[in-house]
């Protein structure tokens, strides 16, 4: 297949491509996305086929405005509108019960579906001119990391697909919040671009499923994307180490091997290149400036397959705000092998 890179002037082309049944990666604000006709079983299923992903995976669908929430969804409730008030355009996914038009190969079989409304102007354009929700997870093979720019994408999905949209860089660089509201209570099931405390702020208290913290056993059935399978790593083994910014750098030098790939921030990149001047170190912000940080972890995590590298020793930021979504990649990405400090 030839994979045409398309641009801002594509817009009705790109739309096509995704009504006549075809996958086009599409920018976010998040990460970039591989999309399809939501209505369309079949173009859904190439997802999972150009991606290689678990077909108990769910996938979110895109939509351009809040007034095409009630097409897809039923019994929204009052806190969905409030959170949409607030979060959309933005990097807000919901779980909520799905209407019958939209296929089980969307939600895994479940009776909800996660749905969102981008920030990213171009992509919204594209979801307009479609005129059909667009189911889009993130634009890698599955369980790489997630791509932030059409380079990124182009790596993993060259060949495999129609086209890409080139809409620049990601502005968050972390996927989107995932909120379940079909529950009881509200619940965190991804953390990502809308912080907990932000949520919280809307809704009161929002309980934290625990597989933000923790792999899902292999009887678990996810409800949401990125739940349950080991993502967005790199090929060579991640090793997590969170604590004090000064004391995880520490560590990491004493017990980090010369040849290792290092992920630190900015102000520790002389510690380890000063020791080894050779060795390979991708630098994810100011430990100061989590918004930087998740701009640059899928970035930094992707450059470590260009190498010969054969582990990688990660700096973890605390859980606070954004914190907590950048902790949660880092910590998928390491199959949970975490050392605290």
């Amino acid at each position: 297949m030839n994979t045409q890179l398309l641009n801002e002037k594509d817009i009705q082309q790109a739309a096509a491509i995704l009504r006549d049944g075809g996958l086009v990666g599409i920018p976010t604000e998040t990460v970039y996305g591989l999309g399809a006709n939501g209505l369309n079983p079949q173009a859904v299923a190439r997802i999972f086929q150009a991606k290689g992903r678990p077909q108990d995976n769910p996938l979110i669908l895109h939509i351009p405005s809040i007034d095409h929430l009630d097409r897809y969804c039923k019994g929204i409730p009052l806190t969905a509108y409030r959170l949409a008030e607030r979060f959309w355009p933005g990097p807000l996914t919901m779980i909520l019960a799905r209407r019958d038009v939209v296929p089980d190969v969307v939600t895994a079989g479940l009776d909800t579906v996660g749905m969102r409304c981008p920030a990213h102007a171009l992509c919204r354009a594209i979801l307009r001119d479609a005129d059909v929700p667009v189911a889009a997870p993130s634009g890698n093979t599955s369980g790489r990391p997630s791509p932030t720019s059409a380079a990124h994408m182009w790596e993993d999905m060259d060949g495999k697909i129609d086209a890409i949209v080139d809409g620049g860089p990601c502005a968050v660089g972390v996927e989107s919040t995932i909120v379940d509201l079909s529950c009881d209570s509200p619940r965190l099931l991804r953390p990502g671009g809308v912080t907990l405390e932000q949520l919280e702020a809307v809704l009161g208290d929002v309980e934290v499923d625990p597989a933000v913290t923790r792999l899902m056993g292999a009887g678990e059935k996810p409800r949401a994307p990125g739940m349950k399978y080991r993502h967005y790593a790199p090929k060579a083994p991640v090793t997590v180490v969170a604590g004090e910014p000064s004391k995880s750098a520490g560590y990491i030098l004493d017990h980090a091997a010369p040849e290792d790939g290092i992920i630190c921030f900015d102000e520790f990149v002389p510690l380890f290149t000063k020791r080894h001047e050779m060795r390979p170190v991708m630098n994810l912000g100011p430990s100061a400036d989590k918004a930087e940080q998740a701009r640059h972890i899928f970035d930094a995590l992707r450059s470590f397959d260009h190498t010969a590298v054969k582990a990688i020793w990660a700096q973890c930021p605390d859980a606070a705000g954004i914190g907590l979504a950048i902790a949660n990649r880092l910590n998928k990405a390491a199959g949970f092998h975490i050392i605290e400090v």
